[in-house]
């Protein structure tokens, strides 16, 4: 018989308190899919390159190929179901829909979470800044120019709401 070295490990996903024993080995993108049923961030090259496992780790983007469950002892998980349930990114939903930027949608989570990262780093981001900040998330479909339109449109409509 395989026994395979476990962990307990307690974090809080998408503010709710999680309390596992898993394997020691195994990545926090598959703990998500697998014994949480989040399957919003999906398992694409599984060596950090092609952003589709990415998500929140303590407030910053992680990718969760690369990081162990284990690792996340103790840390704060915020996948793409609890930003969208919380309503954050409820205006770069509604961006990618009116802009066609969502095609397959398997690269569509990823590229959401990133998008408001680079929308709080830089409210006043540019086609070319968006451009260089989502390269590190593969589309196959869009080629990136409605996903470039979807972004700047919310980062339009973010600033008008700011000025009231």
């Amino acid at each position: 018989m395989d026994a395979r070295p476990e962990v307990e490990i307690a974090l809080i996903v998408n503010g709710v308190p999680v309390r596992r024993r898993v394997e020691a080995r195994k990545s926090l993108v598959d703990f998500l899919r697998e014994d949480l049923e989040l399957t919003g961030s999906h398992v694409g090259c599984e060596q950090g390159v092609c952003g589709a496992c990415t998500l929140r780790v303590d407030g910053a983007l992680a990718r969760g190929c690369l990081m162990l469950a284990a690792q996340c002892d103790g840390s704060r998980v915020e996948t793409i179901e609890g930003v969208a349930e919380a309503g954050e990114i409820a205006d770069l939903q509604r961006a990618f829909a009116e802009a066609n930027a969502l095609q397959c949608g398997f690269c569509t989570p990823a590229m959401l979470l990133t998008a408001d990262a680079l929308l709080r780093d830089d409210p006043d981001l540019d086609a070319t800044s968006a451009r260089r900040g989502l390269s590190g998330n593969y589309c196959r479909c869009t080629g990136y120019h409605a996903i470039v339109d979807a972004v700047l449109a919310a980062a339009r409509a973010r600033r008008e709401a700011s000025r009231g």
